[in-house]
């Protein structure tokens, strides 16, 4: 039985570790063949390693736009064309409103908007028509967390795109929608506490706020990239998916 992305060209952001590479694994086991950027060499080569031949990793910084144009060179070249994106690379610090920097603001949307932005605007002339955007944003952009005041507003501009972007292209019939993760069980969720007592403690209070009672998995917010990705979502644009256990929902 043919894969749901069988045949398909798609391009995974930050795509070493966590989601990214979650979702790069879903999307070669259902057909694609799959290019996944980072900044690190040694993490893409690591991340390939385990991705297989249906892999190809390229260094590449998504707020840089020289690294963009580098980057869809080389896919044009190879393949030709690109038939899925997911925009997943983003990150950001924390503080409350008093502390916030100018450093920590540039940093935070120079990754989660401008890259995001130019992500997508520079993909454009690869994308045929009918194709699939989906962009990672987060559950923050509806919620008024403490000390997440710029990385909130940040993803609520994600969402915010997804919805004029539906509207630009609807001519060439793409797809844009988003999927907001609740808190998932990743490296970078891991790597905020210094000990293991640090992390339980965190893991215990996130799963508190969560009605299924867990975090949840990259495995599970890569199948629901995959649903968007694929003619099982052909009539679905500009929407937002929770995926977070209900945490925003109930």
């Amino acid at each position: 039985m043919a894969g749901k992305l069988e045949g398909k060209i798609a391009l995974v952001t930050g795509g070493s570790s966590g989601i990214g590479l979650a979702t790069a694994k879903e999307f070669i086991k259902e057909g694609a063949f799959v290019f996944i950027t980072g900044r690190r060499q040694a993490q893409l080569e690591s991340a390939v390693a385990v991705l297989g031949s249906h892999a190809k990793a390229v260094q590449a910084d998504a707020s840089r736009l020289t690294d963009l144009d580098a980057l869809y060179q080389q896919i044009q070249h190879e393949k030709g064309r690109l038939d899925v994106l997911f925009v997943n690379a983003g990150g950001g610090s924390f503080a409350p409103i008093g502390q916030i920097t100018e450093e920590q603001f540039d940093e935070t949307f120079h990754t989660n908007v401008k890259g995001v932005l130019f992500t997508v605007q520079k993909v454009l002339p690869l994308i045929p028509d009918g194709g699939a955007i989906v962009l990672n944003a987060s559950i923050v952009s509806v919620q008024g967390n403490p000390n997440f005041s710029v990385y909130s507003a940040s993803k609520a501009a994600v969402r915010s795109f997804a919805r004029g972007w539906t509207s630009d292209l609807k001519n060439r019939r793409i797809r844009v929608n988003v999927i907001s993760p609740g808190p998932i069980d990743t490296p970078g969720l891991s790597g905020l506490a210094e000990t293991e007592e640090q992390k339980n403690a965190l893991y215990h209070q996130l799963a508190s706020t969560v009605p299924l009672g867990r975090l949840g998995k990259p495995e599970e917010i890569a199948r629901a990239v995959v649903f968007l990705a694929s003619d099982d979502a052909s009539f679905v644009a500009g929407i937002e998916l929770f995926v977070d256990g209900g945490t925003v929902q109930i």
